[in-house]
């Protein structure tokens, strides 16, 4: 994927490795890549209301939580009776 970046000197956008200009008159049309934020929502954990990724990560990190899609920690319990007794998974540790 080509990075670009604001040269204020040329007064417009260049390939950050290449410095050649973003959208020169014979180049395909390069525009930024975005995407929405994730809509609100209450937490889970205290109830708060959170607006967006950066609360949702503040949240995570003041409750001392993790989010176990991008954690690449194993899903389950350490505690074989707690995990017996909800029907998941127990770790061997």
């Amino acid at each position: 994927m080509t990075v670009y970046v604001y040269d204020a000197d040329l007064g417009y956008s260049v390939d950050k490795a290449t410095r050649e200009r973003m959208n020169a008159p014979d180049a395909p049309l390069a525009a930024p890549m975005t995407f929405s934020d994730t809509p609100g929502y209450h937490s889970p954990i205290d109830g708060a209301w959170i607006e967006g990724r950066k609360a949702r990560k503040y949240d995570l990190q003041s409750n001392n939580c993790v989010d176990p899609e991008t954690s690449g920690k194993p899903r389950g319990f350490k505690n074989e009776r707690f995990a017996k007794k909800r029907g998941v998974e127990h770790l061997l540790t």
